[in-house]
């Protein structure tokens, strides 16, 4: 056992609050033969922390929890608490007899029973929220050539287009026998997500998989994406399919007359789509369900092939199926947690180019952060800087953008001192680099701010929106923060509520 080791500073304080917590409750709340207990016991109280904070960190508590399990915690645990009561027991009877040993226990009681609490909703939190987590290893791995692939025989080439038939239909085979080579043995077509299967695999032996089942019925999409990841040779190639959150609303609305076809998508979205995203109930509905008919949107499955190292070359909508050909292309990121709630922080760039995290509201699909390039390079940008057709950013993102509902966090920001309330919007490193070398030199020199000088010009092109940067910012040198600051807010102020300027 490594003795000496970087204690984990959080784990300390959090330790130190939860012993004067049981300090408070014991002494204040509890009958005691004293009636000034805080006074009485303050030397053997001072003690019990120190003796405490020294056999936890001799029994390695304050390593941190996310690298350790729910077994090992506790165990270390019941070592130092049973250690405590044991040498605070002995101490007190032959060396202080004027203090109780009934408020020792309770202190020691107390301190445990605190600290497992502690724990027991720290682990169940981890439990609920840690699904389907892949966590990639971050070392270059030894270049993936393909190996030489051989024809199958003719029994075996048309028991596999016949089976692709039968589970997909016509269309989709002829889509995959138009892109692949299917009589090559290194084209790999499966239903099965089993982890352990494709650990069977050996590394680069096929060039191509090909997932017929929908994404909507699969377990564990992230880990299985990571697996196929680690399977592919350099520039592999990943054939997947799933229905369209836009396609399942069409077809209930189909399906169902008026009025009644609101009511029950909305149950659907509700327990197919809302339920499994939350922390507590994720677990739970794949625990019951097996992640089966979920609702998945189109950003959040490119998303995540992006996430996951792949780029996607084609999509392709079969029989009401989208079809995704994606290749690989580098190591997937880590996920270690993806729950997505209402308040984000995302990665910008401030003053001096410091990275900086701006907090807004929620308004795109999981997984759209991964997607800015894939958006540029088939949508651009459209008048005003944002990009055209953006289908990340959803139905109520879309009101909370018209309305600055989704910027209203960034005030965190300003009382950090990272921002102020009118300045240059702050960007992300995709957006910057399409700035101008002068425009991006210019930007280091000054913090961003909540409102830009954007709704004080209203340009229309990336070209005008960096002019009207431009003109700010030299404002900004030559008249004075403070000034230019107060002309601009008037400016914004006039083109919101008279022009109707809006966010998106």
């Amino acid at each position: 056992m490594k003795i000496f080791y970087k204690p984990k500073w959080n784990s300390i304080l959090v330790d130190l609050i939860l012993l004067s917590l049981n300090f408070l409750i014991i002494y204040g709340w509890f009958p005691l033969t004293t009636p000034v207990p805080f006074q009485k016991y303050f030397i053997p109280s001072l003690l019990f922390i120190g003796s405490w904070l020294i056999f936890s960190y001799f029994f390695q508590r304050y390593i941190p929890l996310r690298k350790q399990t729910y077994s090992q915690a506790l165990v270390k645990l019941l070592l130092v608490g049973s250690l405590q009561f044991v040498i605070y027991v002995t101490i007190l009877h032959h060396f202080f007899k004027e203090y109780s040993g009934f408020v020792i226990l309770a202190v020691t009681i107390g301190i445990f029973t605190v600290e497992f609490l502690y724990l027991f909703f720290y682990f169940s939190y981890r439990f609920a929220t840690q699904f389907d987590i892949s966590i990639s290893d971050e070392k270059e791995r030894p270049q993936g050539k393909p190996r030489e692939p051989r024809e199958i025989d003719e029994e075996s080439y048309f028991n596999l287009i016949n089976f692709i038939e039968q589970y997909s239909g016509k269309k989709a085979l002829k889509y995959l026998q138009s892109r692949f080579d299917l009589r090559k043995d290194d084209v790999r077509v499966f239903l099965n997500t089993s982890i352990e299967n494709l650990e069977l695999i050996p590394h680069y032996h096929y060039s191509t998989f090909i997932y017929l089942r929908k994404l909507n019925d699969t377990e564990k999409i992230n880990t299985f994406f990571a697996g196929i990841n680690e399977k592919l040779p350099d520039d592999g190639n990943f054939v997947c399919c799933f229905e369209k959150k836009s396609t399942r609303k069409k077809k209930f609305f189909q399906k169902y007359p008026p009025g009644i076809n609101y009511i029950l998508y909305s149950l659907d979205y509700f327990f197919k789509r809302f339920i499994p995203k939350l922390f507590f109930s994720r677990r739970i509905y794949h625990s019951l369900k097996g992640g089966k008919n979920r609702i998945l949107s189109k950003a959040e499955v490119l998303g995540r092939f992006y996430c996951h190292g792949f780029e996607v070359i084609e999509e392709k909508k079969i029989d009401g199926l989208l079809y995704v050909w994606a290749q690989r292309k580098r190591n997937p990121t880590p996920v270690y947690n993806r729950a997505y709630g209402p308040l984000i922080k995302l990665k910008r760039y401030g003053k001096n180019g410091k990275e900086i995290y701006v907090y807004k509201f929620r308004t795109m699909h999981p997984y759209s952060e991964y997607l800015q390039e894939y958006v540029y390079q088939r949508h651009s940008l459209q008048d005003g800087g944002k990009f055209n057709k953006d289908f990340r950013v959803t139905t109520i993102g879309k009101f909370m953008r018209k309305y600055f509902l989704d910027e209203l966090p960034m005030l965190i920001n300003i009382f950090k001192g990272e921002m102020k309330l009118i300045g240059i919007r702050p960007l992300s490193q995709q957006y910057l680099n399409l700035y101008n070398d002068e425009i991006q030199q210019l930007r280091m020199k000054h913090r961003p701010g909540l409102l830009p000088p954007f709704y004080a010009d209203m340009p229309r092109t990336l070209d005008e929106i960096q002019e009207s940067e431009r003109k700010y910012l030299l404002a900004c040198e030559k008249n004075g923060v403070l000034l230019t600051d107060i002309k601009y807010f008037f400016l914004i102020l006039k083109n919101i509520l008279i022009h109707r300027a809006r966010s998106a």
